[in-house]
């Protein structure tokens, strides 16, 4: 069974919302299988590239509240992120565009490591004192992940690689309705909006798990009936 995740790195709701849905997965391991493919969703596309700018700052001017409120709501993401075992950094964290990191993503999809490089990144930018908005600690992070060094430059040098492939995650996100993230498709079925609850997760899981067709059931008749095999068709 396939899941589509639409995330962004910038996005706190889906480091959290990903550490739950992957604890209902393995709450399910042994009864349900379970695929992941991440997709690409830009929370702030147009933003400045190379422009990274404090977060606190950041969210109290988008959302008209104080940087008091705005930091005392990054205290709270961090409480929530450490009840899902996870690290994050409550102070000077930054943010910026995201594009570039979306299109190595793509990169590592292609050789195999898509679920290293997203957790990796999710790292950097949540737990790691390093901004991941700064070329060298990107290639570092990717490289660390398991990407080939000489692989990731050839694509941050050349903004066309892996563009499309960015902008049809993005494409697809807005025809399902998707207008934030995270967002989880369920086996082409139904669709999870928001960070849930893990045991929400589950159910989900679970019930898309059962409604799938069973797979089908060979009868076994006479052993010397008629067939054709490798060796071919015996008379």
């Amino acid at each position: 069974m396939r899941v589509d995740i639409w995330s962004d790195i910038a996005c706190p709701w889906c480091y959290v919302g990903k550490a739950r849905f992957d604890k209902a997965v393995q709450e399910l391991e042994g009864k349900v299988a379970v695929e992941v493919r991440h997709r690409s969703f830009e929370l702030d596309p147009n933003r400045e590239p190379g422009v990274a700018e404090a977060v606190v700052p950041m969210i109290a001017k988008k959302y008209g509240i104080s940087p008091a409120q705005a930091q005392a709501n990054e205290y709270k993401l961090g409480e929530l992120a450490q009840l899902e075992g996870l690290e994050y950094r409550t102070e000077n964290r930054d943010h910026g565009n995201t594009f570039d990191l979306h299109r190595l993503l793509h990169l590592a999809s292609d050789r195999g490591l898509e679920a290293e490089v997203w957790k990796a990144f999710y790292i950097a930018n949540f737990a790691d004192e390093a901004s991941i908005f700064d070329r060298e600690r990107v290639v570092a992070v990717s490289v660390a992940a398991g990407l080939d060094e000489a692989e990731v430059n050839a694509v941050l040098d050349n903004p066309e690689r892996y563009k499309d492939a960015v902008r049809a995650d993005e494409a697809e996100a807005a025809a399902l309705g998707a207008n934030g993230v995270p967002f989880f498709v369920i086996d082409e079925k139904y669709g999870v909006s928001g960070a849930q609850p893990t045991a929400l997760f589950t159910e989900i899981l679970e019930k898309a798990w059962d409604e799938k067709k069973p797979a089908i059931t060979t009868i076994a008749g006479a052993d010397d009936a008629e067939a054709c095999g490798p060796e071919g068709c015996a008379i």
